[in-house]
């Protein structure tokens, strides 16, 4: 599962997946930061950016040099608009039962998220899928199904 070369880096997943510390992990082994969305995109009261804003920052963004870009925000997200600079993308599509405890461990999430969440695997990774094949075809894809698999591979990295 080595992948070489890895200078733009896009970590997809269910919340609780554990792509922030998966992210910043990976930013460790390859020297390179880490920008997380989520910071970006949620305003102080939780409410998001609108479309626009969203699409004009993560341009802006990904025109980086070099960056790993944790973030996957569901009905909210314009992934088009990075998917296509990444030359990396990492799925994290852990066991549901590890994103819940995960999550129910951190936060007190809205509605929307915990329905996001438990939906993930049938509404959204079948988008990310779709939109992998029409904008970053030339991409390195991992999907890590595991803690283990995760583990393996920043183990694995040069």
């Amino acid at each position: 599962m080595l992948v070489n070369n890895i200078k733009r880096a896009l970590v997809l997943g269910r919340g609780g997946a554990g792509k922030s510390t998966f992210s910043r992990e990976l930013g460790k082994v390859l020297d390179i930061p880490v920008i997380e969305l989520d910071k970006y995109f949620w305003k102080p009261d939780l409410s998001p950016l609108n479309n626009e804003e969203w699409i004009q920052l993560q341009k802006k963004l990904a025109k980086k040099e070099r960056w790993i870009m944790d973030g996957d925000l569901g009905k909210y997200d314009v992934l088009s608009e990075r998917i296509k600079d990444a030359d990396t993308i990492i799925i994290l599509s852990f066991p549901l039962w590890i994103c819940l405890k995960r999550a129910l461990g951190r936060s007190n999430e809205r509605f929307d998220f915990w329905w996001w969440l438990i939906t993930w695997k049938i509404n959204e990774l079948p988008k990310i899928k779709n939109t992998i094949n029409r904008y970053a075809v030339n991409a390195k894809i991992v999907l890590l199904k595991n803690q283990r698999d995760a583990d393996n591979f920043l183990s694995e990295l040069p």
